[in-house]
């Protein structure tokens, strides 16, 4: 019997809109091990949300803050 082992990581940002050519988006869209991704920009908080089951929340929270951009993971 197969499992689904997918994780979803949730993150408060300052991601405010994601341009469809900019480099963060290139690069969420073509990380080997994210699945899936979405930002809320309807929410304050402008929830990222990752889907990998093998990512760390550390390791994503470097990556957006390399493109300049607050990250920090909610419980």
């Amino acid at each position: 019997m197969e499992t689904d082992l997918n994780t979803i990581h949730v993150f408060k940002t300052n991601i405010a809109t994601v341009d469809p050519n900019c480099q963060l988006r290139k690069t969420l869209d073509g990380h080997q091990d994210i699945k899936q991704w979405s930002i809320d920009h309807e929410d304050v908080d402008c929830v990222l949300r990752v889907v990998s089951d093998v990512l760390q929340p550390e390791t994503i929270i470097g990556m957006i803050n390399d493109f300049g951009h607050e990250c920090q993971e909610l419980n």
